[in-house]
């Protein structure tokens, strides 16, 4: 089995700071906490995922994380502005950027190539005194770029979170106009194809976003829910272990089986109507942007774009499902990593520009 990269979210914040922290729209996702992974689960939907169509495919029909799973499951805004811009190699750039926004930096060695460390950014977050606007502001971004690492954004640095994200935060009141929800699934997406390979070996994605998706797709495969009645969904099963050991230990074989002899009724495809989730606890910010949850588009996150085939799952959203649109060839900018030099501004890259200008001439922007 593919292990799974699953880092546990910063300690909660200081409650001084939640106004703040609300107008960069990553309020919600801050109430997640942890979320146990189920190893098992995780590889058999990889199994059942064809990355030239970006669903897994069942026995009742292809279905897909997206972008309305994503606000409800995690909280995050699906709408506004392509998080894109610009990726600089030199640890120099990462050290001005650190010193603008911070007032300090690292030394490179609590860094990895072009990534902050965890442990940086942590203690450097218990150490604000929060006794002015300057420092409040360091403050829930240093908190921002924590949940950026653990709950959006899996990769294969480990222990750290790449600095082309700190650029985004410079302007503090702009923080909630990026359309973090998409970006995030993006990288799901990217993951997903990653792990599909035979040579792959780790899956390193927002992986309580896939965890929570298939609870609430599949709830006869779920934990026992915790907390049914909080937001975001995926709260839903924060430390699901203290009150359900006896799923931790379900295994591939089990979960395979069930995905096999899967029945029509089984997967929920109106997952989210008022008999299944109460209306009332689902912010209204949240609706707001229900106008891009079923688009066919695609998913932009710097290097990485990802098409969000909502034509191949229309039963996900209440309709009928029927033939799908020839699929867009991505060609160069699908598979681009950030390995060695990649000084480039991916909002003009010419593998890119067209995706990023797909998204935001669709009036995909609040």
């Amino acid at each position: 089995m593919l292990t799974c990269d699953h880092p546990v979210p910063p300690d909660r914040y200081n409650d001084r700071v939640e106004e703040h922290l609300r107008v960069t729209r990553f309020y919600h996702a801050s109430q997640i906490g942890v979320v146990q992974c189920q190893k098992a689960l995780v590889n058999a939907l990889i199994e059942r995922w064809h990355p030239d169509t970006y669903t897994f495919h069942l026995l009742v029909g292809e279905c897909a994380v997206n972008l309305e799973d994503v606000a409800l499951i995690l909280g995050l805004p699906t709408d506004g502005l392509p998080v894109t811009g610009m990726t600089m190699s030199s640890f120099e750039a990462l050290e001005a950027e650190c010193l603008d926004q911070f007032g300090v930096a690292p030394r490179k060695e609590e860094c990895r190539g072009c990534c902050i460390k965890l442990t940086w950014l942590c203690d450097l977050k218990e150490n604000f005194q929060l006794t002015d606007e300057i420092s409040i502001q360091r403050y829930v971004k240093c908190h921002v770029m924590l949940l950026i690492r653990t709950i959006l954004f899996g990769d294969k640095f480990g222990t750290g979170v790449h600095y082309k994200f700190l650029p985004l935060l410079r302007d503090f009141g702009s923080i909630g106009q990026y359309s973090w929800g998409s970006a995030c699934l993006a990288h799901l997406y990217r993951a997903l194809c990653r792990a599909s390979r035979f040579n792959c070996k780790k899956i390193d994605s927002p992986l309580t976003l896939l965890l929570g998706w298939a609870w609430i797709r599949l709830p006869y495969l779920s934990p026992l829910p915790r907390k049914s009645r909080n937001f975001p969904l995926a709260k839903r099963w924060h430390n699901w272990e203290r009150g359900d050991r006896r799923y931790r230990y379900l295994t591939l074989s089990h979960f395979r089986k069930a995905f096999d002899e899967i029945q029509e009724g089984q997967f929920v495809w109106a997952a989210y109507d008022v008999d299944r989730v109460d209306p009332n606890i689902i912010p209204a910010e949240i609706y707001m942007q229900s106008v891009v949850w079923s688009a066919t588009v695609p998913l932009v996150s710097f290097e990485c774009i990802e098409w969000h085939a909502t034509d191949r799952i229309r039963r996900q959203f209440g309709f009928v499902q029927e033939v799908p649109h020839q699929k867009w060839n991505l060609d160069k900018a699908h598979g681009e990593v950030l390995t060695g030099p990649k000084n480039l501004n991916w909002t003009t890259a010419p593998s890119h520009s067209f995706w990023v200008m797909h998204w935001t001439t669709n009036l995909y922007v609040s």
